[in-house]
């Protein structure tokens, strides 16, 4: 797929990714309150977005294509990047644990730097068109 045909799929994805932030940050302050910790609070509010994100993109971002493996290849892709977003949020925070600036900042570098990854993730392997990628991809589930 050339630079250009990847706008549209890249367009839907930042709309989805959008909306997989809202979800994340909405989880991580009201879990951030409890008194959990903040690292499982990111875990936590991290894997309610990628619920969200594996369905939205799917459905909506790359349309139907689905191989036989893109449970199993989601399943990396966010894990992945769920490493990438703990380790990165831990990071930034820990240069001053109690300021909220730094909390927010900690925020978006480990959510912009694991949503980079996701859409390169997800555009070469999980919903990568047939013939795109190596020899994992297949039919979509709903014509075999």
């Amino acid at each position: 797929m050339t630079a250009r045909g990847q706008l549209g799929p890249f367009l839907r994805f930042l709309l989805v990714g959008g909306t997989t932030v809202l979800i994340d940050a909405g989880v991580y302050a009201l879990l951030s309150t409890t008194g959990l910790g903040y690292d499982p609070a990111k875990a936590m509010s991290f894997i309610a977005g990628a619920v969200f994100a594996y369905f939205a993109n799917w459905r909506f971002t790359f349309g139907r294509r689905r191989s036989r493996w893109s449970e199993l290849l989601f399943v990396l892709v966010y894990l992945t990047a769920l490493l990438i977003n703990v380790l990165l949020n831990a990071w930034v925070r820990s240069i001053d644990p109690d300021s909220v600036a730094v909390a927010s900042l900690a925020f978006l570098v480990a959510t912009g730097t694991s949503a980079a990854w996701n859409f390169i993730g997800m555009s070469l392997f999980v919903f990568a068109r047939p013939g795109d990628t190596a020899d994992h991809s297949a039919p979509d589930k709903e014509s075999m």
